[in-house]
């Protein structure tokens, strides 16, 4: 139990004069010190003033509606994961530039900017099951992935009305690289190397951003241009897949090959 005393009750009442003539002052006059009788040695202890006065941590209501969350919803019924949108207000879709196993590319123009594009339409009916409608799924999100990678085509945007399912992408105006080694017939030492290390990078960017191609042949890589010297970019990912390890995969068309 402590008992604090004023600096005044510790003074003696005689007070000692300093040589200059002047009390010897204590320069806070307001200073306290404070003793404890349990101490022996009643050494003086300063006293400090109470910390400022803080609120209480509240623990959440359990029963308070929590927010609700600002993720923007996609509609999963579809295959881009989206809203049903009429491609032809955004391109208008030109002559036929190749046809595969399940679709049509088409020449398109981007109607705000004047620029060419591919578009790949996919009619649902080819569609008619859950395997074939998640390979589409598969493939826009692969190629989504891989966008902006060289030797890669670059992926523009998917779109789904009520008959077919879009993916525009890339205008590689030299075609496909099958046609042009059988216009050209041959290749040099040097052109062929070239174009195997352009095919090679390809496989290197796909297995380290985590995707197997699994369907590489010359009908799948498509020419930036006409010039002798364009970029070779792989094209086709509906037999692509995400590696995951563990995973055994053995469905592959290059075989044929």
């Amino acid at each position: 139990m402590g008992v604090c005393l004023s600096r005044k009750e510790l003074e003696p009442k005689h007070r000692h004069v300093g040589v200059s003539g002047k009390h010897n002052q204590n320069k806070n006059p307001n200073h306290n010190h404070c003793y404890d009788h349990n101490n022996k040695n009643h050494e003086p202890f300063v006293k400090q003033s109470k910390p400022p006065f803080q609120q209480p941590y509240q623990l959440p209501d359990k029963h308070a509606p929590s927010p609700k969350p600002t993720v923007k919803r996609s509609d999963t019924n579809t295959i881009p994961g989206k809203q049903f949108e009429d491609v032809k207000q955004i391109y208008t879709l030109g002559k036929e530039l190749g046809r595969g196993q399940f679709g049509v590319t088409y020449l398109c123009t981007e109607n705000s900017t004047g620029l060419k594009y591919a578009c790949k339409s996919i009619s649902k009916r080819n569609l008619v099951s859950e395997p074939d409608k998640e390979e589409i799924k598969r493939e826009i999100q692969i190629m989504q992935h891989m966008s902006g990678q060289p030797n890669i085509v670059e992926f523009k945007g998917a779109y789904e009305d009520e008959n077919s399912v879009h993916v525009v992408m890339e205008l590689c105006a030299g075609g496909e690289l099958y046609d042009t080694i059988i216009a050209k017939g041959k290749y040099s030492e040097r052109d062929a190397a070239s174009i195997f290390r352009q095919i090679v990078n390809v496989v290197h960017i796909c297995h380290f951003m985590g995707v197997m191609h699994r369907d590489l042949k010359p009908e799948n890589f498509l020419l930036s241009s006409k010039d002798d010297k364009a970029t070779i970019k792989a094209a086709d990912f509906g037999l692509s897949v995400f590696i995951e390890e563990g995973k055994i995969f053995i469905h592959s068309s290059v075989f044929l090959y």
